[in-house]
C-alpha cells in the first residue's frame, strides 16, 4: 500500500520547505538592494537594510548657525536656532563639541566653548549659544550628536541618477544603447533557429542528424574559449567595435540553445498535422508560417526571455566587443562597473543604479514567466 499511485510522498513537507528556502535565497539580495536605493549614505553605512522600518542611533556631525545669527541680549551675544533640517525629527541622547568625546554631554548640558561663551543643545536639537564678547568666524561651531533617527525613505537617490545634470546622459544613455543591444540579439537568434529547427524537426536531408550532435555538442562550448577567436575575426571585417559585432556574438552564443530548444518542441507536434497539410498541397514554408509557429509560440516566448535576461544582463561580450573610450556605447552593466570607480563609497548611488538595470528584467520575469517554465520544459517528454 506504501507506493500505490497516486499516494503522496511522505517527503513532501521536504520539497516544499526546499522550494520555501530558495525563493528566499533568490528574493532577498533583491529586496536588500531595493530597501537599499531608498536609503541615504549615513543610513547604509550605519545599519543594514534589515533595519530600515526600525529608529536607528547615528552619530551625526552639525554646525551651529554662524556669527551673522548672532544678536545681543541684555548686554550677551546670543545665537539660538536649530541643529536639524526642517521636517526631521530626531532625539538626542548624547551631544559634544570634541571628535575625541562626542558623547561628553547630556541633552541640556551647558558647556564652555574654547573661544569663550557657552553651548547648550536640547534633545530636540535646539541650542543656545551666549558670550560676552562678539561672535567671530565664517562658520559656526561644529557639534556632534547621537540622535535617534527614524526610518525615512527618499526618492534621492533615483532623482540624483535619472535627472541631475551630469548624471542623466550617463545613466539615461546606458538604457538606451542596453536596449539596443539587447532587442536585436534576442530577435535575430529566434529568426534563425525557427527556420533551421523547423528544417532539422520535420525536413529529410543528408546530414541531419550530425547537425543535430553538433548543436548539442555547441551547448558545453564555453563562451570564454570564443571571445578572443571571435574578436579576430570581427577586427579584420570591421565589425570589432560596435553593436554589429555585439549582436553577432550574442546571437553565435545563444543560437545553439535556440535551436535545441525549439527543435524539440516542433519535433513533439503531431506529426498528421504536418502530413494532412502536405497532403492538402501546402509547401514547407507554408506549414512553417501557418502552422508551427503558432503552435511553437511557448517555445519561442520562452527562449525569447531567457535570451533577453541573458543578453540585458551580460558584461563579458559588451567589455569585449563594444570597445569604445568616448562612451557611447556603453551599456548599464559596464556603467555600474564604472560608477565602482568612480563613486566605490556611495552605495546608495550604486544601489539606485543597480535596481534600475535590473527592473526591466524582473518586470519581463514576472509578466512572462509561465511561458519561460513552459518553454524550458517544451520537448523533454512526450
Amino acid at each position: 500500500m506504501e507506493h500505490i499511485a497516486g499516494r503522496k510522498s511522505a517527503l513532501t513537507w521536504a520539497v516544499h520547505i526546499s522550494a520555501a528556502l530558495l525563493v528566499i535565497l533568490w528574493s532577498l539580495p533583491t529586496l536588500g538592494l531595493l530597501v537599499s536605493s531608498f536609503r541615504t549614505a549615513d543610513q547604509i553605512a550605519t545599519s543594514g537594510w534589515w533595519d530600515a522600518l526600525f529608529p536607528q542611533e547615528q552619530t551625526l556631525t552639525l554646525r551651529t548657525a554662524d556669527a551673522q545669527a548672532q544678536r545681543q541680549i541684555d548686554g550677551q551675544y546670543v545665537i539660538e536656532g536649530q541643529l536639524f533640517e526642517p521636517g526631521q525629527t530626531m532625539t538626542i541622547s548624547a551631544w559634544g563639541t570634541s571628535s575625541n568625546d562626542i558623547g561628553a554631554n547630556k541633552p541640556g548640558d551647558s558647556v564652555s566653548l574654547r573661544d569663550g561663551g557657552t553651548l547648550s543643545v536640547d534633545a530636540d536639537g535646539a541650542y543656545r549659544m551666549t558670550s560676552d564678547k562678539v561672535f567671530t568666524g565664517a562658520r559656526g561651531q561644529r557639534v556632534f550628536v547621537t540622535a535617534t533617527v527614524p526610518p525615512s525613505f527618499s526618492f534621492e537617490n533615483y532623482r540624483g541618477i535619472l535627472f541631475e545634470e551630469g548624471n542623466v546622459d550617463g545613466i539615461a544613455k546606458a538604457f538606451y544603447n542596453t536596449l539596443t543591444v539587447t532587442i536585436p540579439a534576442t530577435i535575430i537568434p529566434i529568426l534563425v533557429a525557427a527556420f533551421a529547427a523547423y528544417a532539422l524537426a520535420w525536413m529529410e536531408f543528408p546530414g541531419r542528424s550530425l547537425i543535430i550532435a553538433a548543436v548539442v555538442a555547441l551547448l558545453v562550448v564555453p563562451l570564454q574559449l570564443a571571445l578572443i577567436p571571435l574578436l579576430r575575426l570581427h577586427n579584420e571585417i570591421g565589425i570589432g567595435k560596435g553593436y554589429i559585432g555585439a549582436w553577432l556574438a550574442h546571437t553565435g552564443f545563444g543560437m545553439p540553445m535556440a535551436i535545441y530548444l525549439l527543435r524539440n518542441y516542433m519535433a513533439g507536434l503531431p506529426r498528421d498535422i504536418i502530413e494532412n497539410a502536405r497532403v492538402d498541397g501546402a509547401t514547407e514554408f507554408e506549414i512553417f508560417a501557418r502552422i508551427i509557429l503558432p503552435l511553437s509560440y511557448p517555445a519561442l516566448a520562452s527562449f525569447a526571455i531567457f535570451q533577453f535576461l541573458w543578453t540585458w544582463n551580460d558584461l563579458l561580450v559588451a567589455m569585449v566587443f563594444l570597445i569604445d573610450s568616448s562612451g557611447d556605447t556603453t551599456v548599464m552593466t559596464k556603467h555600474i562597473v564604472e560608477l565602482l570607480g568612480t563613486r566605490g563609497g556611495n552605495w546608495e548611488i550604486l544601489a539606485s543604479s543597480a535596481f534600475v538595470s535590473i527592473a526591466v528584467p524582473l518586470a519581463v520575469f514576472f509578466s512572462m514567466q509561465r511561458y519561460l517554465v513552459r518553454g524550458m520544459l517544451a520537448g523533454s517528454v512526450k
